[in-house]
């Protein structure tokens, strides 16, 4: 009898499972249902497991049961910092790399109106921060006062000044806590993982049973991560590989999904340039950004408002007044999935928009500074011009005509020279949506969740020599 695992991810449209053998690290089954996170996560298991029984016949005893939830629309996420550009966006990069859903950012000392605004947002978790290590305690310390002393129930982890958590704790002590260590505990000096890691375990422990998926716990041997964060373990193995198996090296991950498009990055973005400077905080080199304006769905009529109607017109080769009628049939079901040849094609002409402005935010810039001794290059954010990979996943892409023409959308553009995105990476499909399950085997198996990811990558076809001329 094989040793099988069950991997599982609570879709916010989907219940997906995958069975996968270990030992020769291959795809057995795949499955999926409806999701009912919002009643009874049964339901949808059930169905998911019964399509995957189809498919492969009597299931087997599965060795390893693990899932990882999308949260029905991710983890709400509200952070709470000193100055915006430090510790505010130190806090950011903890919570997006945790799998969460940034909903808003408060800086400074928290008025009145300010936390009333927290608690219209209505957070899952609230990440406070604020202080270097031994630095300003002033402002955390009040604004510990002021949260304490609210409405708000959610849980509450503290990666501020460590020297202030003490009396955090005592103002914060009507809520749930968990201190943690400081997101920047020297100026411009990131220490965002131990802050991750607390999140995960909030989610794990508080929003896993809020959604209902404790129901299914007869089913499964551990809920592990949000699935943003199960995709970022999956490129991190792809990346670096395990033991005596390489990785790809610095790889890109991009996944335009219908309420918003993820791009994941694993590279240092240091610059490529001699002589740049570096401005701002140290990136990490695992990073995540999540574009809440880029859903294929839920902010379709974004997407064409920021690309433009003529572009995205011109692009589906639909008439204008074709396209502002589907966009009102996405707006009224957003589940809906593309079925006429005139919704595929603007489905194509919407991911590779969403694609195209999600890596560019997601990426650094440069600029020409004119100093006294003559002009500067100066960095803001990760150079990923050497990105080795480019990897798409998702349904967007995966069920595309085309889904190379939709990850070109993610290279540089000569016309377009202060962008430092990927100039000439391998570009590679997640077919079979493996990420999340590898992210998640990861911790029981690392080496045969590796192999399998490498074992399913699919590699697009190399470009034309019109696409070369294209971008030289």
């Amino acid at each position: 009898m094989p040793d099988v695992a069950l991997l599982i991810d609570f879709g916010s449209t989907y219940t997906k499972l995958r069975a996968i053998d270990l030992d020769r690290r291959e795809i057995v089954g795949s499955g999926q249902g409806p999701s009912t996170v919002a009643s009874d996560i049964n339901v949808g298991l059930q169905a998911a497991l019964s399509d995957l029984e189809q498919r492969m016949g009597a299931l087997p005893r599965f060795r390893h049961r693990l899932a990882s939830s999308s949260a029905a629309g991710g983890l709400r996420m509200v952070t709470v910092g000193l100055v915006r550009e430090l510790t505010a966006q130190a806090a950011r990069e903890a919570a997006l790399g945790a799998g969460a859903k940034v909903v808003g950012a408060f800086a400074y000392r928290l008025t009145a109106s300010d936390m009333a605004g927290i608690l219209d947002l209505a957070p899952d978790i609230l990440l406070l921060a604020g202080g270097t290590d031994g630095g300003n305690s002033e402002v955390v310390l009040h604004n510990s006062q002021v949260i304490g002393t609210s409405a708000l129930s959610c849980p509450i982890v503290y990666a501020g000044n460590r020297s202030a958590a003490d009396e955090a704790r005592v103002r914060l002590r009507d809520k749930s806590v968990i201190v943690t260590d400081n997101v920047m505990p020297e100026f411009n000096v990131l220490g965002i993982e131990p802050a991750r890691s607390a999140i995960r375990r909030v989610f794990i422990d508080r929003i896993v049973h809020a959604k209902g998926i404790d129901r299914a716990q007869t089913e499964l041997d551990a809920v592990l991560m949000p699935t943003p964060a199960a995709v970022m373990e999956g490129a991190k193995l792809l990346a670096d590989g395990v033991g005596s198996t390489a990785g790809l090296g610095t790889v890109l991950v991009v996944d335009p999904g219908g309420a918003t498009t993820d791009v994941h990055s694993i590279a240092s973005g240091e610059p490529a340039t001699p002589g740049t400077i570096p401005q701002g905080l140290p990136e990490p080199r695992a990073k995540r950004t999540v574009e809440g304006d880029l859903g294929m769905r839920h902010n379709a009529a974004t997407i064409v408002e920021s690309a433009g109607m003529e572009a995205i017109s011109r692009e589906a080769r639909l008439a204008p007044e074709r396209v502002s009628a589907l966009l009102a049939d996405f707006a009224r079901d957003v589940g809906a999935l593309p079925q006429t040849a005139d919704e595929r094609a603007l489905d194509q002409a919407l991911a590779r928009a969403a694609v195209r402005y999600a890596v560019k935010r997601h990426c650094g810039s440069i600029e020409t500074v004119y100093t006294p001794t003559g002009p500067v290059t100066v960095q803001h954010g990760k150079d990923l011009t050497r990105v080795a990979c480019i990897i798409g996943t998702g349904g967007a892409v995966v069920s595309s005509a085309d889904p190379r023409a939709v990850l070109t959308n993610a290279l540089a553009d000569p016309a377009d020279p202060t962008s430092l995105r990927p100039r000439n990476p391998r570009l590679l499909l997640d077919r079979h949506y493996l990420l999340y399950a590898c992210g998640l085997l990861s911790a029981v198996d690392p080496e045969a969740a590796c192999e399998l990811a490498l074992n399913h990558l699919e590699t697009l076809a190399p470009e034309s020599p019109h696409e070369c001329a294209r971008r030289a």
